[in-house]
């Protein structure tokens, strides 16, 4: 699994924890220093299942700053990659990807069922 996080995240650091604690292997990548491109958005986005708008880090100063809020309705999905492409502090985190799914944010609930299905 490809765990993409914000060192110094809260949330990125008690989902860190929480893989370790399950002893779920993951490789780190950090999400400032090799942003995710458009085109991996667009297949983790695809594999999610989840509405585009839940890769946003909507709590962020800079989705604050750019206004995305009354922007991103108007915009294309290819738009929106690539807008999210730009600055990785854009992008929900941390986004969990595995073969089958991607997780976005930290809901222990969401990857319990997920991961430890077995």
């Amino acid at each position: 699994m490809l765990f993409v996080e914000y060192p110094k995240c809260t949330t990125c650091k008690k989902a860190k924890k929480w893989l370790a604690d399950h002893e779920l292997e993951h490789e780190s990548r950090h999400i400032k220093e090799e942003n995710p491109t458009a085109q991996e958005l667009k297949e983790w986005h695809l594999k999610s299942g989840l509405p585009l708008k839940r890769f946003f880090n909507t709590s962020g100063a800079l989705y604050r700053e750019l206004g995305l809020k009354d922007k991103l309705p108007g915009m294309s999905e290819e738009e929106q990659y690539s807008l999210l492409a730009t600055d990785g502090m854009l992008v929900k985190r941390p986004v969990l990807v595995g073969e089958d799914f991607v997780l976005t944010g930290f809901k222990e609930a969401e990857w319990e069922a997920k991961l430890l299905k077995g």
